[in-house]
């Protein structure tokens, strides 16, 4: 059976991301996307948001399970009995980046092969960074992530933007 772990913050989860999720539920016997609680990237949204929003994208998908984890990506891999390691590149600026932790990882997880996808063309440029800077000056998101990201991010939005104005007070 081929366990496919594709990791990430997903912070907020894109359609860029799905569209991976979706191709990969095709080749693989199973697909966890693995939500990593990340520390070090100070995500806008908990663990617990960025889970819920992520199954309820992939709700559709039979093989497709998620999961949030606060370990070495190798230990996770371990824990899952998975084989594959799923990244996606979306230029080749995220080449070498990737291709270091493709190296890195089959030193710590020899049992997984470190396996690419691209997008589709019209997500290539999508990326979360793009999205939260969006959201945050206001701008329309709605046409590159699911509508339940979307209404999450307008929400969180919201209740910031009525906290700024309380201490501005």
């Amino acid at each position: 059976m081929n366990i496919a772990i594709y990791p990430g913050t997903f912070d907020p989860i894109t359609n860029g991301h799905a569209d991976l999720v979706q191709r990969a539920s095709c080749l693989f016997d199973k697909v966890i996307v693995a939500v990593a609680t990340s520390q070090t990237k100070q995500p806008l949204f908990p663990i617990e948001l960025r889970t819920s929003l992520a199954t309820e994208v992939f709700a559709h998908l039979e093989n497709v399970e998620v999961v949030g984890f606060e370990c070495l990506l190798a230990d996770f891999v371990a824990q899952q009995n998975a084989n594959i390691i799923l990244r996606g590149l979306r230029a080749v600026s995220d080449f070498e980046y990737e291709f270091q932790l493709a190296n890195m990882n089959r030193q710590l997880a020899p049992q997984a092969e470190s396996l690419f996808l691209t997008p589709a063309e019209h997500l290539s440029f999508i990326s979360s960074t793009l999205i939260r800077e969006i959201a945050m000056l206001n701008g329309d998101v709605s046409k590159f992530v699911h509508p339940a990201v979307n209404e999450a991010l307008q929400n969180h939005l919201a209740v910031n933007k009525n906290c700024r104005n309380l201490l501005s007070q």
